[in-house]
């Protein structure tokens, strides 16, 4: 598992499926707990609510993981200090 997470190219592939789902379910947690006209179960209201918050959640972790991963191909932007 540690190999896996050693390796900056799988760390950027993850990445990339994690930010996917994550806009995903923000999609669909928006769509439904919102904009939705129908009645829905309020399990699956409760379940819509909790994707937009586990939704923006994955989008940041992802992004985070795109950075670090990044910065270790050598990616990553570099910054002036004055």
């Amino acid at each position: 598992m540690f190999a896996y997470f050693s390796n900056p190219q799988n760390v950027l592939q993850l990445s990339s499926k994690i930010l996917g789902v994550g806009l995903a379910m923000l999609l669909a947690g928006i769509y439904g707990a919102y904009l939705y006209a129908g009645s829905l179960p309020i399990v699956m209201l409760v379940a819509m609510h909790a994707m937009t918050i586990v939704g923006p959640t994955l989008i940041k972790i992802g992004y985070v993981m795109r950075l670090l991963s990044q910065h270790r191909l050598g990616k990553g932007l570099t910054v002036a200090v004055a």
